[in-house]
């Protein structure tokens, strides 16, 4: 069964105060503007409108949250980067993002999406600076690789991860086609992971005893 096929809307957030209670786990999607975030989280859900596409960039303009079940929850967060977006929006996110990002409690993943032919921009390795010393996990999606032949793809992904060397312990690295359907197992397993983690062997332990 695809990873978000039981997703349904739950809520939109435009300012922090407008967030839902922060229980149980949330796993969030971001993404520069037309890195192909939408159709990333379409396709893991197998659904076509789950996340809104638009061949526009910047339409993504809330936070939105989708209910999987039992508490656990799929965060679509707005696209960054595009510079049609007026300066007092873009300020407005920035503040937002980066609280949400390094405050939120009830927030155990994210996932962030890059155009395989452009990965690394400033403004992902900003997300990452404000996520990555949460020591919480971050897996990257480098989307749209059918753009690129298959050593050009291998070059980029060994690229990137040797980029991000010194994080490996909780940052993780994959290609991702949305139009060809491949990757699609490997990031239902990282995800899946989060959302359903295993209990420490010690705490089972006391348990048992």
């Amino acid at each position: 069964m695809s990873l978000f096929r039981n997703a349904v809307y739950h809520a939109s957030a435009h300012y922090l105060r407008d967030l839902p209670p922060a229980i149980g786990i949330e796993i969030a999607f971001a993404g520069r503007s037309n890195a192909g975030k939408s159709s990333a989280i379409n396709t893991l859900a197998d659904h076509n409108r789950l996340a809104y596409v638009s061949k526009q960039p910047g339409r993504t303009q809330l936070i939105n949250f989708f209910s999987l079940g039992d508490e656990k929850y799929l965060v679509d967060l707005p696209g960054y980067g595009y510079a049609k977006v007026p300066e007092a929006l873009r300020n407005h996110w920035q503040q937002v993002l980066s609280a949400y990002l390094s405050e939120r409690f009830s927030l155990h993943g994210l996932v962030l999406v890059m155009d395989a032919r452009h990965p690394l921009q400033p403004l992902d390795w900003q997300m990452l600076n404000w996520f990555l010393p949460t020591g919480k996990p971050v897996h990257i999606l480098l989307t749209k690789s059918d753009k690129l032949s298959k050593s050009e793809s291998i070059k980029t992904l060994r690229a990137v991860q040797a980029e991000l060397a010194k994080f490996a312990n909780t940052c993780t690295v994959q290609l991702f086609s949305s139009l060809k359907k491949q990757g699609v197992d490997e990031a239902d397993k990282v995800i899946g992971g989060w959302l359903n983690p295993v209990k420490d062997d010690i705490t089972d332990a006391v348990t048992q005893v």
